[in-house]
């Protein structure tokens, strides 16, 4: 399988344009998924520069329901109605707010939403593709994951899985239900130990994230490929990757697995 990176918070390179927010392009068993869309149109840029046509997509999923990672279907090219699976919830969240520039924007994505795909909604796990899940609702299974954005319970956050001969590939887009309850899920939906784990992980410092507990669990599940990118703190990647030893991907990056 192959992800490209349409969207990520760095650029792999110069030629490649990067925002706040997470997009990717997986081939997969003859398919192509876009996953998440980003904050703008930089996932539809950046495709172009990669030779990729997003008209091709056999189908798209969103992670959850944050501007960072819906709002680009504002500015989607498709001129069929693509199949896009989701938490029903991505419909209804709501911030608790007065910025009506952010409202606004959740309505004009529920609107596109609504109007422009076949919604396909689910909170159980959905084997779109053989061998690829949506894993829908993720349980908090761990007790050193909050498993919430703040107050926010977030019961949208999910992530794709991928059967491989290795073992299993996670795609997340930002891990507010925990990255350790994603991953332990994905073994659970597709009886597979970890292969590779790529996205955002969610450990950022103003939400006390549990650095130390998740490099063990990474330790000793000991997945070939671990790519943590988008919502992770400079100094927290520095710590994973001082301690588990990879190469950070950039918005652009060719993930050939």
């Amino acid at each position: 399988m192959k992800i490209r990176l349409l969207t990520e918070n760095l650029a792999s390179d110069m030629v490649w344009l990067a925002e706040w927010g997470f997009s990717a392009w997986i081939e997969y068993a003859g398919k192509n998924i876009l996953f998440d869309t980003g904050y703008s149109d930089v996932y539809r840029k950046n495709a172009a520069h990669a030779g990729i046509d997003l008209e091709e997509a056999d189908f798209l999923a969103l992670s959850h329901f944050h501007r960072d990672h819906t709002r680009g279907l504002l500015y989607h090219p498709f001129e069929s109605k693509k199949k896009l699976l989701l938490h029903p919830r991505v419909l209804t969240a709501r911030y608790k707010s007065d910025d009506e520039q952010l409202h606004a924007d959740y309505a004009d994505i529920r609107t596109t939403l609504t109007d422009d795909f076949e919604l396909i909604q689910t909170t159980d796990p959905v084997e779109f593709v053989e061998g690829a899940f949506f894993l829908g609702e993720i349980p908090r299974a761990n007790s050193f994951e909050k498993g919430c954005f703040f107050e926010d319970p977030m019961e949208d956050d999910t992530a794709l899985a991928f059967k491989t001969d290795k073992g299993v590939v996670v795609v997340s887009g930002c891990s507010h239900a925990g990255i350790c309850n994603i991953c332990e899920y994905a073994k659970a939906v597709t009886g597979q130990p970890l292969y590779a784990v790529v996205g955002g992980f969610h450990l950022m410092h103003d939400e006390d994230p549990p650095v130390q507990e998740t490099i063990d669990y990474f330790r000793a599940e000991a997945p070939e490929h671990l790519m943590p990118v988008h919502c992770i703190d400079f100094d927290i990647q520095a710590a994973f990757q001082t301690a588990l030893g990879y190469n950070r991907p950039g918005a652009g990056s060719l993930i050939e697995l």
